[in-house]
């Protein structure tokens, strides 16, 4: 099994299809009020870009609605990652109260083979399983649990029966249980329980095709005209692999299972670009470099009758002189749910009805496959189009339905293509000329048009009872050099390795030697002790942990980059000083670091790769970031009244929210009225 597997939700954990039962959902809210409070959620939406498109009269809904009311710069969370911000978005209260650090987090008594997806963790079921042959059969349901500890200050509104709907809130998987209306956003797996694997066919595999990350390559040959693959979906828990049910690791009894898939068969036109997909009993004619709708993908459980279902995009790339099929990541059905995506599920079942399927994997644009080059630049921005379109058909039904209440909706398609696309417009990135030769002209301006546009949308809801906030979670800026964080500890004595000359093969930390070993880089941004009595290897005794993490400050801020001469950590902060709460020092890094403008934690250091070079140039084409020194990237805020507190936070619009309908802020949120 790939180490990456350790990140992967187990998808049938939670669902219940074992012996029946689906979920319940508590009925959504049905007070009224002549109060309307609108906020839109545009991730990754920078204050400075804002102004300049503002100053050159290509956002003219924001112009209009900054002379209604307000323009500010909002602090974010540190550190500045998304699902970091929208938690504390969510609660008003701090990373140290919300548990939420990153992307990945550790359980530190079994590290490094305890990696989960910070937001969200399926549990095995309690009651075991019964093996009857190959099929093994859960004997009580496991569950999928959202890690965000706090609560939404959207429940404070339903529970006063003021109308509630929530609109892919990040952070938000599987969705709170109360009475208000809820989408699952950021967060949400894909049907094989990551945060998205695409799927390749082709007979001329890329060099690099066991280094893909997010995807899978599958060699796949056209004979006599017509190719033959599957589609690989999730593990089948009720049935083992027949061939290796089992093994044994340290003892322990490891179960194997069925990997479930679907045959297809792709039938090659001998003269013309076109082609015919055949999946079950569906047919789907493509020419060649065009997409098609949503495919439903049944994949069988115990029985024809007890299936698992999921929707794919195909994509015919090429079919000659190479063969080229690119699949998307399975997306769970909105018409049959695996997992708990709404609340409650009339709410989805309503939106089905009006919009069809559309995307419910929580990253849906397919930033993997663009920097594998599966996609390239122009084939990217169709696929991130396609996925904004979902959000705009959306956008219009809940305005169109939207009478009283609170309506909160997000959009992600800022964020991840400002994370593709930065280097468009920045010339000091190293792949900066090659990004000018694609095609694509001005994609990060017309995004932020596209956000001018939604806002048009909201303010034709807007009278005299609405209030409408804009906000992000964060800025951007651009993503030029890595810092390889692992590597420096290592070369500075604070990690040894087993075997030194493996340095460059180390991969999710195999071969480190825990015994010697006194911290680690784990994440964007977190710098952990291997502390004795928390983590099960360690070492760092509790009266040695103060001055060791001031040192590992003092010299991180030191560090100069040769090539630049400036210093790529702006901030190391330490976690006891910026957070309050029960996660801190347990959950939470120790160290929290914050880089300068134009540098980022090297995606090596991520999942504990030791390179030989401290520092070294980005070229790949995720190339704008926002994880660095909160300082450096503010967020947006943006309203029709006048923003009163001087400097307002991400933590004080829940409280704005309540205040706004003339409810009782609770005495356990951070944040404050900016009104």
């Amino acid at each position: 099994m790939k180490r990456r597997n350790y990140l992967k939700v187990n998808i049938l954990a939670g669902t219940g299809l074992a012996l029946g039962g689906g979920f319940s959902r508590p009925a959504a809210g049905a007070g009224n009020t002549g109060k309307k409070v609108i906020v839109l959620g545009i991730d990754g939406m920078d204050p400075q870009m804002l102004r300049k498109y503002l100053a050159e009269g290509k956002m003219p809904n924001f112009q209009k609605l900054i002379a209604q009311g307000d323009f500010k710069e909002l602090s974010t969370t540190i550190p500045p990652q998304s699902p970091v911000a929208w938690a504390s978005f969510i609660t008003s209260t701090n990373p140290g109260r919300t548990g939420i650090f990153d992307f990945i987090h550790r359980g530190p008594k079994n590290f490094p083979a305890d990696l989960y997806l910070s937001t969200s963790r399926a549990s095995e079921p309690e009651g075991g399983k019964l093996r009857l042959g190959d099929w093994l059969v859960s004997l009580k349901g496991g569950k999928i649990e959202n890690l965000v500890s706090g609560t939404p200050f959207w429940n404070y509104l339903a529970e006063y029966g003021i109308p509630a709907t929530v609109f892919r809130s990040p952070s938000d998987f599987p969705p709170f249980s109360s009475k208000a209306n809820e989408f699952s956003g950021m967060g949400t797996p894909d049907l094989l329980g990551t945060y998205g694997t695409f799927s390749y066919y082709t007979d001329n595999p890329p060099k690099n095709a066991k280094d893909v990350t997010g995807g899978e390559v599958f060699p796949t040959f056209v004979k006599n005209g017509a190719a033959k693959n599957f589609i690989h979906g999730p593990n089948n828990t009720f049935r083992l692999d027949p061939e290796k049910p089992f093994e044994e690791t340290g003892g322990k009894k490891i179960y194997n299972y069925e990997k479930l898939k679907i045959p297809f068969t792709v039938y090659v036109d001998p003269v013309n670009p076109v082609a015919k997909i055949v999946v079950g009993d569906r047919e789907i004619f493509l020419k060649q470099g065009s997409w098609s709708d949503w495919v439903e993908l049944k994949f069988p459980l115990v029985s024809k009758a007890k299936s698992l279902f999921g929707i794919a995009k195909f994509y015919l790339k090429e079919l000659r002189p190479d063969f080229k099929l690119y699949v998307s990541p399975i997306n769970i059905d909105p018409k049959n749910p695996a997992l708990p995506i709404f609340n409650p599920e009339a709410y989805g079942e309503e939106l089905v009805g009006a919009l069809g399927r559309f995307y419910t994997q929580g990253i849906s644009e397919d930033t993997k496959a663009r920097t594998y080059n599966v996609l390239n630049d122009p084939e990217y921005w169709t696929q991130s189009q396609m996925v904004g379109a979902d959000w705009f058909r959306a956008l219009r039904f809940h305005l169109d339905r939207f009478k009283s209440g609170f309506l909160f909706f997000y959009f992600s398609t800022l964020d991840l293509g400002q994370h593709m696309f930065w280097r468009f417009l920045d010339p000091k990135n190293p792949i900066h000329e090659e990004a000018l030769k694609s095609g694509l002209d001005s994609p990060v301006e017309k995004l932020y048009q596209q956000m001018d546009h939604a806002l048009g949308m909201a303010l034709e809801k807007v009278d005299r009872d609405t209030t409408l906030i804009v906000m992000s979670d964060h800025g951007f800026a651009p993503f030029n050099r890595c810092f390889n964080l692992n590597s420096w500890l290592l070369d500075n004595g604070y990690t040894y390795l087993l075997d030194p000359d493996k340095r460059e093969k180390t991969e999710y930390f195999d071969n480190v030697d825990w015994g010697r070993s006194r911290a680690y880089g784990l994440g964007i941004n977190g710098l952990y002790l291997n502390l004795e009595g928390r983590e099960g290897t360690g070492i760092v005794k509790p009266e040695q942990e103060d001055w060791l993490l001031k040192e590992l400050k003092r010299k991180l801020e030191a560090v100069v980059d040769p090539q630049t001469g400036e210093h790529p950590i702006k901030n190391a902060y330490l976690a006891k000083e910026v957070y309050n709460g029960k996660f801190v020092g347990t959950v939470s890094p120790d160290i929290i670091i914050g880089y300068r403008r134009g540098y980022r934690g090297s995606w090596e250091t991520t999942l504990g790769k030791y390179p030989k070079d401290l520092l070294t140039d980005n070229t790949d084409p995720w190339s704008g970031d926002h994880c660095i020194d909160p300082t450096e990237v503010p967020a947006t805020l943006v309203a029709n009244k006048k923003i009163r507190k001087a400097d307002p936070n991400i933590m004080d619009i829940g409280p704005s929210v309540l205040e706004e309908f003339g409810l009782k802020i609770p005495s356990d949120m951070e944040g404050k009225p900016i009104f």
